[in-house]
């Protein structure tokens, strides 16, 4: 390459980028009066592949600076939330340690807090994933020793808390023991001095209810008030004719032998349909005196319906969540529809089994008597028992003590346990068989002016003789 001026030369080679300029001096010798020099071009090439290592650095980074960008979002956004979360935890947290420390607390309360702790180890969880920093790493450490402490103040002090219920419990029991004592209830009938049931006999009636076996729910007996000015004799038969679960019509027989033809009855009708507020609900009723009672129509009430009158009285049963409407049926084997309130009669007077949320679906057992001067029904006194309803078939009272069945085979129950209100006690170690026809067991009930036993047994009618 030959120049004309001068001896020395500066290249500017003009490349197709915009930014960039490089500069070159070229060396040369003058030769008849002219520049030679030699000029390698390839230096002034596009340096592509540089360039595309450069590009793909810029992408790399620009992907960490959007993920940069999210981790301060929510570090500006969730941790803040999350640390009051653990500030307002961990205040609510202090007075369970207060009560813990002094054995007493509410052990509910202390399992939602525990809830609530575990939703938030799970949120702070997530977070710390996202974030894995030093704040993130706090939080989580902090979220995990509050969730130790609640588990292990509900591990250690459970057993504490059921002791002191228990205790609780039996002494509230033994209050309303010792409000029967004066009545003496137990000289009255001296059988009842003997203890508990000893045996049940075999089946010593066996009848299909008046209307037919396809009305599996009901009840049955005979009239239960021992001192009575009416016809101890009478038989009655409840039935429940609406969807087995509602009824309002209860059948009279003047006599056994009217019963056993099913003759010469009298229909009582107490509601005005079976879905009136006094309409019976579930199959449980009693005829004493000259009263039919039974669990009323989607309520926590006992109704009393006169035979004279046509009058219905009521009263609302004590507890902290009453079951009705299907809550707390008799389970054990084989779920009945609505029999959640069970009304029975024994030698000492009324009662209602039923159970409630506050004694945790375990049975309980309450005193009812009418007072005949004021025309009501009133509760005097209430037990609480350690059976869950639902682990079992049925229940009676005998003696003030309650029996209760379980299922065995389609054709047999027993006896298997029992509590007794002069004491508080409970027995569940017996095992009386009960033989049957049928499968599943409606309603059992007690009369005490013979001391039978009375079964609705899908659609049979079976009574029993008890021995002391």
């Amino acid at each position: 390459m030959i120049f004309s001026s001068s001896m020395m030369l500066l290249l500017f080679p003009l490349l197709f980028s915009s930014v960039q300029i490089w500069a070159y001096r070229v060396p040369g010798q003058k030769k008849s009066d002219s520049c030679q020099c030699d000029v390698n071009t390839t230096i002034w090439s596009f340096p592509a592949l540089k360039y595309e290592s450069v590009q793909q650095q810029v992408e790399t980074c620009e992907t960490s600076l959007h993920g940069l960008q999210g981790q301060v979002l929510v570090s500006s956004q969730r941790l803040p939330g999350i640390q009051v979360q653990i500030s307002n935890l961990t205040a609510r947290l202090e007075p369970y340690r207060y009560l813990h420390d002094r054995g007493l607390y509410t052990a509910l309360s202390i399992r939602l807090l525990g809830q609530e702790l575990s939703q938030l180890e799970t949120d702070i969880t997530v977070v710390h994933s996202q974030l894995n920093n030093a704040q993130s790493q706090k939080l989580h450490k902090e979220v995990g020793k509050l969730h130790k402490d609640v588990l292990k103040m509900q591990t250690s002090d459970t057993v504490n808390m059921k002791t002191v219920k228990e205790k609780l419990r039996y002494l509230k029991n033994n209050v309303e023991s010792c409000k029967s004592i004066p009545k003496d209830f137990r000289g009255q009938n001296r059988y009842c001095m003997k203890g508990l049931i000893t045996n049940i006999s075999d089946p010593i009636t066996t009848k299909i209810n008046p209307y037919d076996k396809n009305h599996i729910s009901g009840s049955w007996g005979k009239q239960a008030q021992m001192d009575s000015g009416t016809d101890t004799e009478t038989y009655w038969v409840q039935t429940l004719t609406s969807s087995n679960i509602y009824g309002n019509i209860v059948r009279l027989y003047q006599t056994y032998k009217d019963f056993m033809r099913s003759a010469n009855h009298r229909d009582a009708t107490f509601s005005s349909s079976v879905t009136a507020p006094t309409a019976i609900e579930g199959p449980s009723a009693v005829l004493y005196g000259d009263g039919l009672y039974y669990h009323c129509y989607r309520s926590a009430d006992i109704c009393r319906y006169d035979l004279k009158t046509n009058e219905v009285k009521r009263v609302t049963l004590p507890g902290t969540g009453v079951g009705f409407n299907n809550k707390f049926p008799y389970c054990y084997y084989e779920c009945r529809s609505n029999s959640d309130v069970d009304v029975e009669a024994d030698e000492t007077g009324l009662w209602a089994l039923y159970a409630t949320v506050g004694n945790h679906g375990n049975l309980v057992v309450s005193k009812l008597f009418w007072d005949d001067n004021s025309k009501t029904i009133n509760v005097s006194q209430t037990w609480e028992t350690r059976l869950f309803k639902k682990a079992a078939t049925n229940a009676f009272m005998v003696c003030g003590v309650m029996y209760a069945t379980r299922y065995v085979d389609e054709y047999r129950e027993e006896v298997f346990y029992a509590f007794d209100t002069a004491t508080g006690k409970e027995d569940n170690s017996l095992a009386l068989p009960l033989e049957k026809v049928a499968k599943g067991v409606a309603s059992l009930s007690y009369n005490p002016v013979n001391r039978q036993i009375y079964m609705y047994n899908d659609g049979y009618l079976l009574a029993y003789q008890a021995y002391f």
